[in-house]
């Protein structure tokens, strides 16, 4: 301060004194910079972090949705055709769902959630959207019991669409395959043929369809021809199903339910009894 009012030139060797300092402020000054942009920057990752959990979180959300989505459009179309089996039936039908599945991989049975107080009845028939699924063998007071097509114990008259024949049609313990029985080397059936219940027994709707013949296999040797067929119920996947009330009488009833009804009557014998 005394040099500037001692000396008048001080004032213009000032500015040369302010630039040759203004780097040795600037390097004064980095460390605090560096430090904000650092927080600054972890601040802004950690919100970055957070914004990504959750969306993370409403991505999966939104992905169970659209499943849920899809399973009940699904869910929705299968009605659907169950609703048009229904029409086309022209019998009283009662909607049920699978609740559960036999554990014995020797036995194909299913339980389905409508018993006794739904009037269901022993050896009613059971249908999906493809065709015959099998017969109620057991009904409880809210649950029964339905012996599938596939089982090694069940058997069905059938008849071929294109040419009339006529047989039995067992099953063999597998999910995918049926056997004709007894079909003579000369009958006429082949492969593709749509197999339809002959309505023999009173016991399923006639016309409706059984299964598709796969595989037409003749031995010089053997009387019979061996005959594999698919059923045309999705037996594996369908879980709401048809009821069909075809007998006009008073539907029979299981001994349990017997107890509790004691004025049901017996089902009419069937020649496809399993």
């Amino acid at each position: 301060m005394l040099t500037d009012l001692t000396w008048s030139p001080m004032a213009y060797y000032r500015g040369y004194l302010s630039l040759a300092v203004t780097p040795l402020r600037w390097l004064m000054d980095l460390p605090p910079r560096v430090m904000t942009v650092i927080d600054q920057s972890l601040s802004e990752r950690d919100e970055l972090l957070v914004e990504n959990d959750t969306l993370r979180a409403d991505l999966l959300l939104m992905a169970r949705k659209l499943q849920r989505f899809d399973s009940m459009d699904n869910e929705n179309g299968r009605l659907r055709n169950l609703l048009g089996v229904s029409k086309q039936l022209d019998l009283r039908v009662l909607l049920a769902e699978l609740i559960g599945v036999s554990a014995d991989p020797f036995s194909h049975q299913v339980v389905i959630n409508k018993g006794l107080y739904d009037q269901v009845y022993l050896g009613q028939p059971v249908l999906d959207e493809g065709g015959i699924m099998g017969q109620v063998v057991e009904v409880g007071p809210y649950t029964s019991r339905v012996l599938l097509l596939t089982d090694a114990q069940h058997a069905i008259p059938v008849q071929v669409s294109r040419s009339g024949f006529r047989a039995l049609l067992l099953g063999r313990g597998n999910d995918q395959e049926l056997l004709l029985n007894h079909v003579a080397d000369t009958a006429d059936i082949k492969v593709g043929d749509l197999l339809l219940s002959s309505g023999l027994g009173a016991r399923f709707p006639k016309g409706y369809p059984v299964a598709k013949v796969i595989d037409v296999i003749h031995d010089p040797g053997q009387p019979f021809a061996i005959v594999r067929c698919q059923p045309t119920a999705q037996l594996d996947t369908s879980r709401h199903l048809l009821l069909v009330f075809s007998q006009p009488s008073e539907p029979a009833l299981s001994p349990e339910a017997e107890k509790l009804t004691p004025k049901a009557s017996t089902p009419p014998s069937s020649a496809e009894d399993s």
